[in-house]
């Protein structure tokens, strides 16, 4: 469950290592976004010479959330960190690789690009 002001990782190889999340896109006044969910964010740090630089304003989708997610089944995923993937245009990844796990809620979301790219879809 990610809200505004939130500070979270970068799960890519952009450039971005930590952004800070300013809007939750999908409706007026939305407040929390979870796995799968679009936000809005702002580049706090970032790698010298790469393709996203810091104050960037970039579109992200929510990979991995420390709040415990309830599945269909019934079941909970919860994970060690929050996370992003920055997306280019098309709602496709910035970067060429993707790092940690990635649920499959993100693959369910639309982001097959993302889930191939993974190391591991739990």
């Amino acid at each position: 469950m990610l809200q505004l002001r939130s500070i979270v990782t970068v799960a890519d190889n952009s450039g971005a290592k930590v952004v800070g999340i300013f809007k939750v896109l999908g409706g007026s006044g939305r407040r929390y976004a979870e796995l799968g969910d679009i936000v809005v964010a702002s580049v706090k740090v970032a790698e010298p010479r790469k393709g996203v630089k810091k104050k960037e304003v970039v579109k992200c989708v929510v990979v991995r959330q420390r709040k415990p997610f309830r599945r269909k089944d019934g079941t909970y995923i919860r994970f060690d960190d929050n996370a992003v993937v920055i997306l280019a245009a098309g709602n496709e990844p910035k970067g060429g690789r993707i790092f940690g796990p990635i649920p499959r809620e993100v693959k369910e979301r639309g982001f097959n690009t993302i889930a191939s790219l993974a190391e591991e879809v739990v």
